[in-house]
């Protein structure tokens, strides 16, 4: 697996491990305790920072167009694909920000995070599954290491140099906070 792949698939490892602290958000309010709306803010600077500045910036920037330019199309099929994923979540984040102020909603937080992990957890499928796959077949390795460049360049230019680190560790300390059960009840298959 060439390094620009092997870099998008595990920021997917860590945008699904985020998922975890949905679970524990939810066993939270089960047993009739409150969330904390700092708590929320905090899960959704990682969700809009990481996963969509930061990891979706790769693939819009440079990844796609790349496929692209090797003659995948753009209209249709696996790119136009990813890129409506994309849309469709940038407005569950939307609705996540909406439900945090002016007062701050925790159900109307969750309802949207469910809607985000539903719709984020089939999109990273078919991306690990058939748009990743297809990228290392369509694109050389001169392309591939180039694109690893450009993802290394972009996470500076976005994030800056240690931020990815500190965006980890907010993510470990919200799974701290809200440990997610060995066997989850919901039935929205986040673990």
């Amino acid at each position: 697996m060439s390094l620009a792949i092997d870099d998008l698939m595990h920021e997917h490892d860590a945008i699904l491990s985020s998922f975890r602290i949905l679970d524990g958000m939810s066993r939270v309010l089960a047993a009739g305790q409150p969330i904390a709306a700092s708590d929320a803010v905090e899960l959704l600077g990682f969700l809009r920072e990481f996963g969509d500045s930061c990891h979706h910036g790769k693939e819009e920037g440079f990844l796609f167009p790349a496929m692209v330019h090797a003659g995948l199309p753009s209209e249709s099929g696996p790119i136009a694909v990813m890129l409506h994923d994309h849309t469709q979540g940038r407005a569950w984040l939307q609705a996540m920000e909406q439900a945090l102020g002016p007062e701050f909603r925790p159900d109307a937080f969750l309802t949207a995070l469910r809607g985000y992990v539903t719709l984020m957890r089939s999109h990273i499928a078919k991306e690990n599954n058939v748009l990743f796959p297809m990228a290392e077949n369509l694109l050389d390795a001169e392309a591939l290491q180039t694109l690893f460049d450009q993802f290394e360049e972009h996470e500076a230019r976005v994030i800056g140099p240690g931020r990815h680190q500190q965006l980890h560790a907010l993510l470990e300390s919200l799974i701290a906070r809200y440990p997610a059960a060995a066997h989850s009840q919901h039935s929205h298959g986040v673990h």
